[in-house]
């Protein structure tokens, strides 16, 4: 399985956001700099978490986006489960859909394996993800890009 390009995203912005100083708030425009992808796709992706409850976004003079509890503590295997969704793996029921899918034991497996794959990263948290040693590494190769 490969994460989509929106999923990677938004574990960089939550990752970014959970080594950031609590006094430090970020732009969008800085954090779509920190992590290396365009403004447009961040603002996205920012919207969505926004929408999870896994970051605030502050308007005004000092404002930006901030990493909340629920996002610190957002369980990895929750998160993508909400990103990435629950669609079949393969593209049984895509246009035209698969004429095997009616006696296919596929599919189940595929479904199966997605979920293991999603469990296996439910014990896991944003905090878990920055925690010593890689803070400082985390923060450092960051820091290069803002």
């Amino acid at each position: 399985m490969r994460l989509t390009k929106f999923t990677d995203l938004a574990l960089r912005i939550s990752m970014r956001l959970a080594v950031a100083d609590p006094a430090e708030v970020y732009t969008t425009k800085q954090v779509a700099e920190a992590v290396g992808a365009p403004y447009t796709h961040v603002a996205k992706v920012v919207s969505r978490l926004q929408h999870l409850g896994v970051l605030e976004a502050r308007r005004g003079r000092g404002g930006g986006l901030v990493l909340t509890e629920r996002g610190r503590d957002a369980s990895i295997g929750w998160l993508m489960r909400e990103l990435e969704g629950y669609g079949d793996v393969a593209g049984c029921e895509d246009s035209p859909p698969c004429p095997l899918r009616a006696a296919c034991r596929l599919r189940g497996a595929l479904s199966r394996a997605q979920e293991a794959f999603y469990a296996a990263l439910d014990p896991v948290t944003v905090r878990e993800l920055v925690e010593a040693p890689s803070a400082p590494v985390f923060v450092d190769l960051l820091e290069r890009r803002v």
